[in-house]
C-alpha cells in the first residue's frame, strides 16, 4: 500500500523513487564528484567542525548538553591509565578506554531527514497525520520512546546519509562580510545581492555553505557563552520568504549548511494562519529531502577563500553511521 496519495505542494516526493531516503543527495552524481575534485588546487585542508564541547552549557538549546566522557570498566575499576601489571605481572601495558554520552546535535551537526517532519493529509482522508520526507510515518517508521522498540528511525535514519558517502563541491556564501554580526534575516533579494557582488554561482548538486561568523563567535567565547549574544547575533535565512524557498528548490543545491544555530531565523517571522514554526526546515527536510548542517566552523575556510579569490572547494562531510539516529555530529573537511 502506498504511503501517500497526496504530496505537499512544492515537494519532490517520489521523484527519486517511492522509497527514496536520500533526497537531494541523489543529485551528487559521479560526474559532480569529478567536477568537485577539480577544485583541489593546493591540497590544503580545513577542519569545518567545532570542538564537540562547544558552544558550552545549554544556553543555546536548553535540551542539549555537552558530551560526558566516562571510562569503561575493567574488573569493576575505571579503565583509565589502568596498569595491567596489577592483574598480569608479566605485562607492562597501561590502558585507557572511554565511553561518551553525547547529544547528537549539540555542536557541529547534520540534521537527518527524520529530524523535522510536518502534519499533512497524505492519504486524502481529510485528517493531517505526522509525517516525514517522502511520506514516512511518525510512530511507524520514525518511532519514539513510547512506541514498540523505543526511539529509532527505521526509515530516514542518519545512517542513510552516511552510506551515501557525503562528498561534493562546496560553495561558500559570505553573509558576514555584508552584514557583520548583526541579527539580520536574509531574504531572496538580499541573498542575490551577495551572490552577484561576490560572483558566486550555485549549480545543481552543489553543497551550499553560509558563513555568518556565528561559530567563530562561539569559539571566541571559549566555552562560556553569553545568552544574549547567542540569541541575537549574526545573519540567518528568512524562512518565510517564499522567493527564497523557491530559489532553494530551483537552484538544485544538494545540502544547505550554515555556521549558525538553525540556518534559518528562529523564532521565524510571523506566518499566515496555521504554519510551520521552522518553515525552512519544513521546506528542506520535509518537502525536498535537503539535509541541513548547523554550527559548522566556516570562518578559517571562508577567510582563505576570500584571500584567494575563490568560493568553491571540495567538501567531505559524512555523519556518523549510527543506525536509527535522527541527527549526527558533523566532521566536515574542506580541501582547496
Amino acid at each position: 500500500m502506498a504511503r501517500w496519495v497526496n504530496r505537499p505542494e512544492g515537494s519532490n516526493w517520489g521523484e527519486f523513487g517511492e522509497d527514496d531516503q536520500n533526497g537531494r543527495l541523489n543529485l551528487i552524481t559521479a560526474d559532480k564528484i569529478r567536477q568537485a575534485a577539480t577544485e583541489i588546487k593546493t591540497g590544503e585542508r580545513f577542519c569545518l567542525s567545532l570542538p564537540l564541547d562547544l558552544p558550552g552549557g545549554n544556553l543555546l538549546n536548553a535540551g542539549r548538553f555537552p558530551p560526558d566522557i566516562r571510562p569503561t570498566l575493567r574488573k569493576g575499576k575505571p579503565n583509565a591509565s589502568y596498569i595491567l601489571s596489577e592483574d598480569f605481572p608479566q605485562h607492562t601495558d597501561v590502558i585507557s578506554d572511554d565511553a561518551v554520552l553525547i547529544h547528537m546535535q549539540y555542536s557541529s551537526q547534520w540534521d537527518g531527514l527524520s529530524h523535522v517532519g510536518h502534519e499533512f493529509d497524505a492519504d486524502g482522508d481529510g485528517i493531517p497525520e505526522p509525517l516525514y520526507y517522502n511520506g514516512f510515518k511518525a510512530g511507524e517508521h520514525i518511532r519514539g520512546p513510547e512506541d514498540e522498540g523505543g526511539m529509532y528511525a527505521h526509515a530516514l535514519g542518519i545512517e542513510k546519509m552516511a552510506e551515501k558517502g557525503v562528498q561534493g563541491r562546496g560553495v561558500m556564501i559570505d553573509l558576514e562580510a555584508r552584514y557583520g554580526r548583526d541579527p539580520v534575516a536574509v531574504g531572496y533579494d538580499d541573498l542575490m545581492t551577495v551572490l552577484e557582488a561576490d560572483d558566486v554561482l550555485v549549480e545543481e548538486g552543489d553543497m551550499v555553505c553560509l558563513h555568518t561568523g556565528f561559530a567563530e563567535m562561539i569559539v571566541e567565547m571559549a566555552g562560556h557563552p553569553d545568552k544574549e549574544r547567542l540569541h541575537n547575533s549574526c545573519a540567518t535565512l528568512n524562512g518565510r520568504d517564499k522567493k527564497l524557498l523557491n530559489w532553494i528548490t530551483d537552484s538544485g543545491l544538494s545540502v544547505l549548511v550554515a555556521d549558525n544555530y538553525a540556518v534559518e531565523t528562529y523564532p521565524a517571522h510571523k506566518g499566515d494562519g496555521c504554519c510551520a514554526a521552522l518553515p525552512l526546515h519544513e521546506h528542506c527536510l520535509f518537502k525536498l529531502g535537503i539535509h541541513l548542517g548547523e554550527l559548522w566552523h566556516l570562518t578559517p575556510l571562508n577567510n582563505w577563500l576570500k584571500q584567494n579569490g575563490r568560493s568553491r572547494f571540495f567538501l567531505t562531510a559524512p555523519p556518523l553511521r549510527l543506525p536509527g539516529a535522527v541527527g549526527s555530529p558533523a566532521s566536515g573537511v574542506a580541501t582547496v
